[in-house]
């Protein structure tokens, strides 16, 4: 039996908890997702590293799964946009099922191996993409096919499972195991196994923008300003990053469609914003260059 199917020898008569240690049990039981991603943390790294190139070559980052798996990698591919400016062509979230499985259980889907490999090669994927795969089991049949194309178009993939030497960890280029063992409910991997595959993914995507140069000291410079929280939000940034006061910040912001780094790097170096954008662009869109401070 899979580590993520075995019940729990230690929450044997949870239906009969009081209600306060109901919710202790699965508070608790959280911290061992943590402990399983730290555990994973180099092939994470090993991860970031070997996407760096491809996303340098125009890439793209597709992630694969079913269910929770699915669902969880559709919210990270499309989180990347407004909070690193990634454009959405570049994040393709692929759930077995389609896009009404992100709202309606399809549970079927998963089993079909031949959409998986269908799905890929319906967006195309190519060399220079980066494909995850998502399975808690890690042998999601919808996954592993989606793997198999993955593979075959020469993309780098990367396996997240929850058990140890699972199919999809052993057959992508890089495998990432998240071995957070049985459930407080049996068999239930939208618990911590979910919880661990949520923090890996935003570990692994948040670290990629970051050598992506997304990112200025920890100021996330490259946000789409895409509401008035987030137009706040970049006022603030710019301040701080800057040096400046608000009346500067907003109105090097509006010239600029308030794209943090363009302001940030005009402010500080005392230039227009096509100046600013110059000199971005020929540091590599990095800040720290382009200030002259790497």
């Amino acid at each position: 039996m899979l580590n993520t199917e075995t019940p729990s020898a230690q929450h044997t008569d949870l239906d009969c908890y009081p209600t306060d240690a109901l919710v202790q049990a699965f508070v608790d039981d959280q911290i061992h997702a943590v402990d399983a991603v730290r555990a994973a943390g180099a092939s994470l790294a090993r991860a970031v590293d070997a996407a760096v190139p491809r996303m340098l070559a125009g890439g793209r980052l597709i992630y694969a799964g079913a269910g929770t798996s699915g669902r969880l990698g559709v919210l990270d591919s499309v989180e990347l946009y407004p909070t690193f400016s990634w454009p959405r062509e570049r994040a393709v979230g692929l759930i077995a099922g389609g896009p009404s499985a992100m709202f309606v259980a399809v549970e079927g889907a998963e089993d079909n191996h031949a959409q998986g490999a269908l799905d890929l090669r319906g967006v195309q994927v190519g060399p220079q993409d980066v494909v995850l795969l998502i399975a808690a089991s890690g042998a999601t049949p919808y996954v592993l096919g989606a793997l198999e194309a993955a593979r075959a178009a020469g993309a780098l993939t990367i396996g997240m499972a929850n058990n140890p030497q699972a199919p999809v960890t052993e057959q992508a280029d890089i495998g990432v195991t998240l071995d957070t063992g049985s459930e407080v409910i049996s068999g239930s991997t939208r618990l911590k196994a979910g919880t661990a595959q949520k923090i890996a993914l935003n570990t692994f995507s948040s670290a990629l923008m970051v050598r992506l140069n997304k990112v200025y000291g920890n100021l996330m410079v490259d946000l789409k300003a895409t509401n008035t929280k987030l137009v706040r939000r970049a006022v603030a940034l710019t301040m701080r990053a800057a040096g400046c006061d608000e009346t500067t910040a907003r109105t090097t912001l509006e010239q600029c469609n308030h794209h943090v780094k363009l302001a940030l790097v005009a402010i500080r170096l005392g230039c227009d914003v096509a100046s600013a954008r110059a000199r971005l662009e020929a540091a590599g869109d990095s800040v720290r260059r382009a200030l002259g401070d790497a």
